[in-house]
């Protein structure tokens, strides 16, 4: 049984795997942010296209975990906002990822959040006049397509998903449901495009495929997590992440 799920990857890539499914259930259900972990320890210990398919198939199933719990928590205008720039975004990331290595972009993208979550910071503290600005067609539209190239090119579009929906000042499971209907749609939408690039493959399907546990585990921890946080410190928290996400893909491109 062990051969037919984990035939050709080492015991280190199984314990990095396995605790990457856990990290990516909290992720999905208590601790969005965090996903940056399993992206930094899968592409260590696996051959980069490998560990972005590896990664994908996991998140699938973990906003499937997500989605039941906070099936009736997301807010569908913000959602049915972001989705026609999201997929946009994602068909031109199959394009950048065609021309362009996705290291040289990784930088770019890092640079950009960075300045979107202190330009978020700054709108919250001083410029009362910008109220208005999450309301613009516009706003959506730039963190769409941002969302979908940046998910597409390396399963990071958390950071940026999370500006946005910081912006919008919501409640946590709110914030939670609506990223997990978002992300639900957008990687299950990826998984037939990973195939087709071989990012995905049947071994990396049989050794995900052992981790449903693991995710489930995950997938409780966050939620434990998140019914004991308090809202403020829920957005410290997502914060702190943002800018530790963006300073990685700068750092490490």
């Amino acid at each position: 049984m062990y051969e037919w799920f984990f035939d050709s990857f080492s015991w280190m890539q199984l314990l990095v795997l396995a605790f990457s499914a856990v990290l990516i259930g909290i992720n999905k259900t208590g601790m969005p942010g965090i996903g940056t972990l399993p992206v930094v320890m899968l592409m260590a210990t696996f051959e980069p296209r490998l560990s972005t398919g590896l990664q994908l198939m996991m998140l699938g199933a973990a906003d499937v975990i997500a989605v039941t719990y906070y099936r009736r928590h997301a807010n569908w205008r913000i959602v049915g906002r972001l989705l026609p720039w999201a997929l946009a975004g994602i068909a031109l990331g199959v394009l950048v990822l065609r021309g362009l290595d996705s290291g040289m972009l990784r930088p770019v993208i890092g640079w950009v959040i960075i300045g979107m979550a202190a330009l978020n910071f700054l709108r919250g503290r001083y410029l009362k006049s910008a109220d208005n600005l999450p309301d613009h067609w516009a706003f959506s539209a730039f963190f769409g397509l941002l969302a979908g190239l940046t998910t597409q090119v390396a399963n990071a579009a958390g950071p940026v998903m999370a500006i946005y929906l910081l912006s919008m000042r919501l409640s946590k499971k709110e914030y939670m449901g609506s990223c997990a209907w978002y992300f639900l749609i957008l990687n299950w939408l990826k998984i037939p495009i990973f195939v087709f690039e071989g990012r995905i493959t049947f071994s990396a399907f049989k050794a995900d495929l052992a981790m449903l546990p693991l995710l489930l585990i995950g997938g409780a921890l966050g939620i434990l997590f998140i019914n004991k946080i308090n809202q403020k410190v829920f957005e410290t928290i997502i914060q702190v992440l943002i800018v530790a996400t963006a300073l990685y893909l700068i750092v490490f491109p």
